[in-house]
């Protein structure tokens, strides 16, 4: 298994299973653990990006390997979860930012969409890495820093 991959989605997971966790003690009206666990799945997020971006820089992304018949299917799919990705990034840091600031009662209404999308994002992204890294060993690859410069 190619390492860089592997490890960004260990991340994702990871930052879903803290935010899992968090959901269920703020559930509790255990505030305390709630913030550090849900600090704890930002972090292992924010890992994930900085990995995820390197990558996508240095090395690139990997074309989908497997047979023509599955392409339209496969990158339907990746659409599907790099908007859940984005939207759940997005929404994830109104929510840090609603509650840094205090306003707890729109914190509440936009974490629990944070938290749903964040929670659907990750098993996507999972299946999108067993699809292009384990089923279908993916294609080829080009730094998106060599596609800018024409390298």
């Amino acid at each position: 298994m190619p390492i860089l991959p592997t490890i960004s989605t260990a991340f994702i997971v990871i930052s879903a299973i803290f935010v899992a966790c968090g959901w269920f003690h703020i559930l509790r009206g255990n505030r305390a653990t709630h913030k550090k666990l849900m600090l704890w799945g930002a972090a292992f997020a924010l890992a994930f990006f900085i990995v995820y971006m390197s990558r996508t820089l240095f090395v690139g992304n990997t074309s989908f390997g497997g047979p023509e018949h599955l392409k339209l299917a496969y990158h339907l799919f990746l659409f599907f979860h790099i908007t859940l990705a984005t939207t759940g990034g997005v929404f994830g840091i109104i929510t840090l930012v609603l509650a840094f600031n205090k306003n707890f009662a729109r914190h509440r209404k936009v974490g629990r969409w944070a938290a749903v999308i964040w929670l659907l994002t990750a098993p996507t992204g999972v299946a999108v890495f067993i699809l292009l890294y384990l089923l279908y060993p993916g294609g080829e690859t080009k730094p998106v820093i060599n596609a800018i410069f024409g390298f």
